[in-house]
């Protein structure tokens, strides 16, 4: 099978090849997909696909919701694994995020993916309000783009050949959806003319110009990261809407910073290394583990033994040798190389000497999709869960200023329901996950934002003075939860715990509402705190994977709030 086929090759097709075809077509689908629709897709019998489903929902890559399955999101570790493979994860952010602040405007990392460009890194001006630019996985033909004729310069006849032959069979650019198709097919001998001139250009003058080819209204300027025998390998470019910028004053504003930028990143991607270090490497990704003696035969060793290779090339920049794949997922010699022998074919490996390491290729498989997920997007479903496994309100809220923001929530059909949806603000002092999120905050900031909520009696129980407050956020930070009796409202209790991200910091808190009834608090606290707890921990796996390397996100209904 191409790499660019979104088919297995039916029923003689192997069990990873097989899967990464339904992973593709679920993560790339605009629409819901179902199990008889992909049997369609694929051409594979309804059984092949039942398993091929069990094994990657067990794995957690897909996820069903009520009959539709959707990309969940640990299907980001392949893209992870590729970003930190290559180092692009450790070098780009702190070069991107200075970029975007100097030039005030949306700046990207992009590399060749086979004759076309993929973005891999991005960086957005803070506090703008309707930031530009792609997502971080998205594809775009490189004809149409300024860090495509920058790439192009490096390009061989093979090379040449596939992008012809893709745009032989996409004279529109369908299969992009990251840009507007054209209305029609451009001239092939015109458009490659145009290009070569293009990338003749670029390559002589260090730098290239897009004016509005890649969407209306849009310009970017790109420059070459280049490896030290003179290849481009890399391109940074900065994005501008044409009410801020025309073609030649974006040149004119970014070309000397980028340039900068670009010759560190250089520097900083070709520098030696030996192996990782706690500073700059993912976390170990977990061995192989078999589950059929769980699930039976509708479990697929194949394919999740292949999947377990992909994820561990990730543990060291550079990737992997076949015996240390071999060791980081506890699988035999011959096993992991017919496993790295396929991904290489299908163009999601690739080879440099001895070592094997995953390609941008990757990518495609929903982390454009994925990468755009806010913590209440993540929380979301686990939070439904909850709510439904309790039978009463589940809630996530983020800490600003000195109240509690509620960013999502499942409400519980109960006649005595707190009625608060997303969007609320409640103070701090006087709520569970408040107190959660202050107890988790540095002693004298903790103290400044109590202060200046001016505590007062919202009830007859609400706490209010600085002491009893300062004791009870202590106890709450040494027990890791809260739980507010009828504090905040006569007849409400909650109980709540952090939810924190990868550095241990807590970025939200969930909670469970209730109405307070005859039993007594630490009644609650016994029968729901466990549930609460896997909640909070299912939602911190979700947001180590897709924020690997970056802030949180929250996303409510304001402007995204960042923690970084």
């Amino acid at each position: 099978m191409a790499p660019g086929d979104t088919r297995a090759s039916g029923e003689t097709a192997g069990p990873l090849e097989r899967g990464l075809a339904v992973l593709r077509i679920v993560a790339e689908s605009p629409h819901s997909v179902r199990p008889g629709d992909l049997a369609r897709a694929t051409g594979l019998a309804r059984s092949t696909v039942d398993r091929i489903i069990a094994t990657l929902t067990h794995l957690d890559h897909l996820r069903t919701v009520g009959r539709d399955l959707v990309p969940a999101p640990r299907l980001m570790e392949f893209g992870n694994a590729y970003l930190h493979a290559s180092g692009m994860s450790r070098v780009l952010r702190p070069s991107l995020d200075r970029l975007a602040r100097t030039l005030d405007e949306s700046v990207s990392a992009i590399v060749l993916d086979g004759c076309d460009a993929r973005i891999v890194g991005k960086a957005v001006p803070p506090g703008r309000v309707i930031p530009l630019g792609f997502r971080v996985g998205d594809l775009l033909p490189a004809e149409r783009c300024a860090a495509g004729a920058v790439l192009a310069a490096g390009w061989s006849p093979d090379t040449y050949d596939a992008w012809r032959a893709r745009r032989a069979a996409d004279p529109l650019d369908e299969t992009f959806p990251a840009v507007p198709p054209r209305s029609t097919p451009a001239l092939p001998e015109r458009t490659e003319a145009d290009f070569a001139a293009w990338t003749s250009a670029a390559d002589a003058d260090g730098w290239a110009l897009d004016d509005q080819r890649v969407a209306p209204g849009l310009v970017a300027v790109a420059v070459p990261v280049r490896a030290p025998d003179g290849r481009p390998v890399c391109a940074i470019s900065a994005l501008a809407h044409t009410s801020r910028h025309h073609g030649e004053s974006l040149r004119a504003h970014a070309l000397a910073p980028m340039r900068e930028e670009a010759e560190r990143i250089a520097k900083e991607l070709y520098e030696p290394y030996d192996t990782p270090t706690a500073a700059t490497s993912p976390p170990a990704t977990p061995a192989y583990t078999d589950a059929k003696p769980e699930l039976g035969p509708s479990f697929l060793q194949a394919l999740a033994r292949g999947l377990a290779v992909l994820t561990a090339l990730g543990r060291r920049r550079g990737g992997l040798t076949l015996t240390e794949a071999a060791e980081a997922t506890g699988l035999s010699y011959p096993s992991t190389r017919r496993n790295l022998l396929t991904l290489r074919e299908l163009g999601y490996v690739d080879q440099r000497g001895r070592r094997f390491l995953p390609s941008p290729h990757i990518l495609e498989l929903g982390y454009a999709r994925l990468s755009t997920l806010t913590l209440a997007d993540i929380a979301q479903p686990h939070l439904t869960e909850l709510a439904a496994r309790v039978r009463e309100s589940a809630s996530l809220a983020v800490l600003d200023g000195t109240e509690v923001h509620y960013v999502a929530r499942a409400a519980a059909q109960q006649i005595t329901s707190a009625r608060i949806t997303p969007g609320t603000r409640l103070p701090a002092y006087a709520t569970s996950m408040g107190r959660v999120l202050l107890a988790d905050l540095p002693e004298p900031d903790r103290r400044a934002r109590v202060d200046a909520s001016h505590p007062r009696p919202l009830t007859p129980r609400t706490l209010t003075s600085p002491g009893a407050l300062d004791a009870e956020l202590d106890r709450v930070a040494r027990e890791e939860h809260a739980l507010v009796d009828q504090e905040l409202e006569a007849g409400l209790r909650s109980l709540a715990v952090p939810v924190r991200d990868r550095t241990g910091r807590a970025v939200g808190a969930v909670n469970i509402a209730l109405h307070a009834g005859p039993e007594p608090p630490g009644h609650t606290r016994t029968t729901l705190l466990p549930a609460l707890r896997a909640c909070a921990a299912g939602i911190e796996s979700d947001l180590a994977v897709v924020f690997a390397d970056g802030a949180v996100q929250t996303g409510g209904p304001d402007l995204l709030t960042q923690f970084t």
